[in-house]
């Protein structure tokens, strides 16, 4: 029986480097890699080995007759995304890993961040050179989004955080939390200490709606919603009111339905996970009874992924419906009847996002009359927001109705209409935010680099020893694995630079910069009060019967720590 990789993939390819028959796909090297939703096995090809199963680094992969319940549906989509991408398994050219001339000595490098793409970036060099590498962080606490942005009932997914555990342990690093550059170091005293800086720093910013009463108290981008389920340190308790029964989420992409799907889960279900525990006893208050999904596109433009969707409609207790409209119905018509011409399953395959609409209610939804009884999520295409207003805080968006224009975008159709609630949550993207000494690309919300290495925009001169990964380097766009082929990129590069010996000297030793460090933020955090951090939280999760119970402030982890 073939395996079949299911709604937790993470995308990073640890099981593709594994399949001896090469049946895993898209592969790094192929051009729909990135851009998938998961990773796929063809069960034709597939000889049931279970490589991909042990490398795989969040149990995302499973025999196809083990499946049980609502994961039955990824033995289909496994299949049927080979039906509609058909591949004879060709063997690429082997590749190996990099490693550099012996006159070139060890390398100190410093990795500026924790999350995913820091620590892909310190394996790769780890790995493949003999350099020493310095982690920085602003927060006390590693991980990044991982940590923070990865939603408390994907458990399976925060495993791959085990696999950075190895690299933060390594002998050759050194840790320093609770450090910011820019803020307590600049990025010349940071490069005056080491042969390259890698910028790992992601995309800290939300994008804006750029309409009236976007500020009121009760209008929140989705970083800080998701910051504050996560127990991310920079986010108040009680940043997040639930006193309303309806709240409009803004965008329909994976973090949209995230938000949604958290605000309207059964509190006890996520008592079982590591869910800040200011934000799980306010679910407990919580008076919301319905979730509106808008969009300001139809329904053949949503940005969420098939697994993300499909676990969205089968939350338990809760009804996922569309509100009616004519363009809507005869996308989910178009769609449905394209899905049965080729066979499949809506939402399986190449399907759109209209067809995973395909058998939801179509019901009238009036935002400005109250929510009717029961929990619900209203998915509202072809609406626009226009303003937010209430007194003292946010108590209602006026939307207008927008319809498809002939140039593939949307246009308003002067229609307006109020959708009545107490939480209104942007999820339209993230931004990157300009780095203090480095330059930024004010367009696309980047540091100016080429493929990885930092330049000067206006000339393309690359900026010796400095670089960038992730989020902060190609946008915020791909998941957690894509961050694995972008670090390679960029310390390919970083390596090629000190082949060339094109890597600046060191001003002063690694010694100096562990002083310079102390001397500036004494509360710095380095890896035996990391570990205590974990263990405290572990303890009082075991306590509970939790993976974790997550220390919400930045004091409470400085205090931890201490307690080593």
């Amino acid at each position: 029986m073939a395996y079949a990789i299911t709604q937790t993939c993470c995308n990073d390819a640890s099981c593709v480097s594994v399949c001896p028959v090469n049946c895993i796909h898209p592969t790094p090297d192929e051009p729909e890699f990135g851009t998938t939703d998961t990773l796929y096995i063809d069960p034709r090809a597939c000889i049931d080995c279970g490589a991909c199963a042990d490398a795989c680094p969040v149990d995302a992969v499973f025999p196809v007759d083990r499946l049980r319940g609502p994961d039955t549906v990824f033995g289909d989509l496994n299949r049927d995304w080979f039906r509609d991408h058909p591949n004879d398994h060709a063997w690429g050219a082997p590749s190996f890993p990099r490693s550099l001339p012996a006159e070139v000595g060890a390398l100190r490098i410093a990795v500026v961040g924790t999350g995913p793409s820091a620590g892909y970036t310190a394996q790769e060099l780890l790995r493949g050179t003999s350099a020493e590498i310095t982690m920085i962080d602003r927060l006390p606490v590693t991980g990044g989004l991982l940590r923070h942005g990865v939603a408390p009932d994907h458990q399976s997914t925060k495993r791959i955080a085990e696999s950075f555990a190895s690299v933060f342990h390594d002998p050759r690093l050194r840790m320093h939390l609770n450090v910011e550059i820019g803020t307590d170091l600049t990025h010349q005293e940071l490069a005056a200490h080491h042969h390259a800086v890698v910028y790992a720093v992601g995309a800290a910013a939300d994008r804006r709606l750029g309409i009236p009463g976007e500020d009121l108290p009760g209008s929140l981008p989705a970083t800080a919603f998701v910051g504050w389920y996560n127990a991310e340190p920079t986010v108040p308790a009680d940043a997040v009111e639930l006193t309303a029964e309806r709240v409009v989420v803004v965008g329909n992409g994976n973090v949209a339905v995230d938000v949604a799907r958290i605000l309207l889960t059964d509190p006890d279900r996520l008592a079982a996970t590591d869910i800040a525990d200011h934000a799980l006893a306010a679910l407990r208050r919580s008076r919301v009874r319905e979730v509106v999904l808008l969009a300001r596109r139809g329904p053949g433009q949503a940005a969420w992924s098939r697994a993300e969707f499909l676990a969205l409609r089968r939350l338990p207790g809760v009804e996922v419906v569309v509100a009616d409209h004519p363009e809507v119905r005869a996308a989910i018509e178009a769609a449905a009847e394209a899905g049965a011409e080729r066979g499949a399953e809506a939402g399986s395959g190449t399907a759109s996002g209209a067809a995973l609409l395909a058998g939801l209610p179509l019901v009238p939804h009036d935002g400005d009359a109250a929510p009717g009884p029961g929990r619900r999520i209203v998915l509202r295409f072809l609406s626009a927001p226009v303003e937010l207003s209430g007194e003292g805080r946010v108590e209602a968006l006026t939307v207008e109705r927008t319809a498809p224009g002939a140039d593939g975008r949307v246009e308003g159709t002067g229609v307006r209409d109020v959708l009545r609630a107490g939480l209104v949550v942007r999820s339209i993207g993230h931004r990157g935010v300009p780095l203090p000494g480095l330059p930024f690309d004010e367009r696309t919300g980047t540091v100016a680099h080429r493929a990885g290495r930092v330049v000067e925009p206006a000339t393309g001169r690359p900026l010796p020893g400095t670089y960038v990964v992730g989020w902060a380097k190609r946008g915020p766009s791909g998941g957690i694995g894509a961050n694995r082929a972008c670090a390679r990129e960029t310390v390919g590069a970083l390596l090629d630079d000190a082949t060339a010996r094109a890597l600046p000297v060191p001003e002063a030793g690694c010694g100096d910069f562990e002083r310079l460090v102390r001397k500036r933020r004494p509360d710095a955090v380095g890896l035996r009060e990391l570990r205590a951090v974990d263990r405290a939280e572990r303890e009082r999760g075991e306590a509970e019967g939790r993976p974790r119970v997550k220390l919400a402030t930045v004091a409470e982890l400085l205090a931890a720590g201490l307690r080593r």
